[in-house]
């Protein structure tokens, strides 16, 4: 056990460092290290979810009001350097209750939830995908092997590329029944335009 509720854990694509929304863990050889913080601007949002690509890109969420103004940001790694988090366009952020981020090792996509007025009920998952000039591509829902009228969230793809999990809530109240589920990673390859 880490600690209660410091954020939800995500192992780094090198496998030496444990995110836990705006703190973190360094493995050492004796397990890992104590929780640290990530500092300066991070320490003053309310992170639910940092992801990070293999080029050191954190993405990541911000917990938001009741009524859906959470947003999705970017810190890249630049020279060594870890740039101020900036908002991604409207590409990602349009409708309400974007959360729950995940990057492509690679930053060849980004996968997230949100509620938009096309979705299929309450929350459902989007993806982006990285356009040749380096901008992000419109958010694509994905559709009907994974979102349903109950809220899908939480997706991620396991670290060998094969699968795509995620949670959808099937309890009547919004968050009494959070049941994991999955599907083949060929869905985000299948999605990707041509």
């Amino acid at each position: 056990v880490v600690s209660p509720r410091v954020g939800q854990p995500f192992f780094a694509p090198d496998g030496k460092t444990m995110h836990l929304g705006r703190r973190y863990m360094e493995r050492t050889e004796a397990g890992w290290s104590a929780i640290k913080s990530l500092g300066s601007p991070f320490e003053d949002i309310r992170i639910m979810r940092l992801k990070v690509s293999a080029k050191g890109t954190y993405v990541f969420d911000e917990v938001g009001s009741a009524d859906g103004d959470s947003i999705i940001r970017y810190s890249r790694l630049v020279d060594g350097e870890r740039e101020e988090p900036k908002p991604f366009g409207a590409e990602i952020n349009t409708g309400t209750f974007n959360a729950h981020p995940f990057i492509a090792p690679d930053e060849s996509y980004i996968i997230w939830d949100g509620r938009r007025d096309s979705g299929f009920g309450h929350s459902d998952i989007y993806i982006s995908y990285r356009q040749p000039d380096g901008s992000w591509g419109d958010a694509i829902n994905m559709g009907g092997k994974i979102n349903t009228q109950a809220p899908e969230l939480a997706a991620s793809v396991t670290p060998d590329g094969k699968y795509l999990f995620f949670h959808r809530n099937v309890g009547v109240d919004g968050q009494s029944n959070q049941d994991m589920h999955w599907v083949d990673a060929q869905i985000i390859e299948d999605l990707r335009p041509e």
